[in-house]
């Protein structure tokens, strides 16, 4: 039962909480049971078994992910798989061109990452979605030249939800003999991610988006040892020379163990969360004038954003605060609102734009969670109208 004073969660496309058999599968490579020596330390027995523990783990999420376990780049989340990828590729084959597409609604690792790029003399270009969210592949297909090396398209948007059209993505890169990167960072484990029957050449996720621990990631690079990467940090050569640094066998192990939970409880989830979204927006729009942003055909059950006409996110998410938590996809560490910038290359303007928030799902929400989180918006809208 939960506490009163404690507002129920729902962001968890910003983060989930770790399933207890992903706590009790790390304690146990954490309190000296087994697996808890550095696994680089080859010399002795302990050593080895956790060597061994870390490349069992690397088969499981190869497994789930259908390719081949020397594919998998242990890495300590989306975020450093994603510079590793695309900074990896750009310096790695930068004789053979200077170009990088990507979109104008991905996460801020990967703009981020191609800003810091460009500085450095690499042309970026950023492609427009449709005002429904979704980027035509064929304007994918006119941004790419001669000297393009890399497409980066994330999979599921972090803030509408919305899926982007891969299959055809991946088609146009592979006609056009250029590298395609995902960004499946809130796609993996809760939606089928098979690599062995699309063309996807790099791909990051992070286990915390699916009930794994925070600090740790990793990179799919396919046939890695004929995809040159340059590394991001310099050391002792583990991951294969991709990623140095001792590895982290008990979040490895965390991964590996929440990939297999989510592949487990898939469908069952997928069904559970998707009636839980229909239901919020249904009975929400009933009752309050609402605009959900994106393509309701092409939108992940998990995330949803919408704005109500007259009403800011910062005012809607400070007066909610004490029953539910959401978000926005503003950035307010400055203390002052600035507007996404996915909505705003959808054509998203005015008081919708400055009034949007996500509302994110996960397995353990309820029905009872979801008819409270439609009184407490309710209520804080009225009272702010008020």
């Amino acid at each position: 039962m939960r506490s009163s004073r404690c507002p129920i969660y729902f962001d968890s496309a910003a983060t989930t909480r770790v399933a207890p058999e992903v706590c009790a599968a790390m304690l146990a490579h954490l309190d000296g049971t087994i697996g808890f020596a550095n696994p680089s330390s080859g010399q002795h027995e302990a050593g080895r078994r956790a060597a061994q523990v870390i490349e069992r783990a690397r088969s499981e999420v190869a497994t789930e992910l259908r390719c081949v376990a020397d594919e998998v780049i242990f890495t300590s989340g989306a975020t450093e798989s994603i510079n590793l990828a695309l900074r990896g590729v750009a310096l790695a084959n930068a004789r053979h061109g200077r170009h990088i597409v990507t979109t104008q609604i991905e996460h801020k690792a990967t703009l981020a990452c191609c800003d810091a790029l460009a500085e450095e003399g690499f042309e970026i270009t950023r492609v427009p979605p449709g005002q429904d969210g979704r980027v035509d592949p064929a304007a994918i297909a006119d941004a790419v030249r001669p000297n393009t090396l890399l497409v980066s398209v994330m999979h599921t948007n972090n803030e509408t939800g919305v899926m982007q059209p891969l299959q055809d993505i991946a088609s146009v890169a592979e006609d056009l003999g250029v590298l395609l990167h995902v960004d499946a960072a809130q796609a993996a484990g809760k939606l089928p991610i098979d690599l062995s029957r699309i063309s996807i050449d790099l791909l990051s996720l992070s286990a915390h988006k699916f009930h794994g621990p925070k600090g740790i990631g990793c990179l799919f690079v396919r046939d890695r040892p004929r995809l040159p990467l340059r590394p991001l940090t310099f050391g002792g050569g583990q991951e294969f020379g991709l990623r140095p640094g001792t590895l982290p066998t008990h979040q490895i192990v965390g991964l590996a163990t929440a990939l297999n939970l989510a592949s487990e409880h898939r469908e069952r989830d997928h069904q559970h969360v998707s009636i839980l979204r229909a239901t919020f927006i249904e009975t929400l729009s009933a009752r309050l004038p609402l605009k959900v942003h994106g393509a309701p055909d092409a939108a992940s059950p998990y995330i949803v954003d919408l704005s109500i006409p007259g009403i800011s996110s910062d005012a809607l998410i400070n007066q909610c605060a004490a029953e539910i938590a959401i978000a926005s996809g503003s950035a307010c560490s400055s203390g002052t609102i600035v507007p996404s910038h996915v909505l705003r290359a959808m054509g998203v303007d005015g008081d919708l734009l400055y009034g949007a928030v996500r509302v994110s799902f996960d397995r353990h929400h309820t029905a009872e969670d979801i008819d409270a989180a439609i009184d407490a918006i309710v209520r804080s809208a009225n009272k702010i109208r008020k």
